[in-house]
């Protein structure tokens, strides 16, 4: 029983972490040593039954997330292609 204790601890301080961050999951995993899949699993379905309020103010992050997703990864691409012209300049 120990093990399910621990579980209900961690998708709490995950919650806690995403909502006072406005974390992405990825962010919240890199942060925590785990990997992206036990973070949502965490705070969508475990936080579900340990603290509703919690896991409701998650899923409005989440969301919010979800609706920047294309701009952090147009903001990367532009970051990736411009470091790749840096080094290519510097190859000359």
């Amino acid at each position: 029983m120990m093990y399910i204790a621990a579980d209900k601890e961690r998708c709490v301080i995950l919650g806690t972490y995403i909502v006072e961050n406005r974390a992405t999951v990825r962010r919240a995993a890199a942060r925590f040593g785990i990997s992206k899949s036990t973070v949502h699993k965490d705070v969508t379905e475990t936080l579900r039954h340990v603290n509703r309020a919690l896991c409701e103010e998650v899923a409005e992050v989440l969301e919010q997330n979800k609706k920047e997703r294309h701009l952090r990864g147009g903001e990367a691409t532009r970051q990736r292609h411009l470091h790749r012209k840096d080094e290519k300049d510097g190859n000359r």
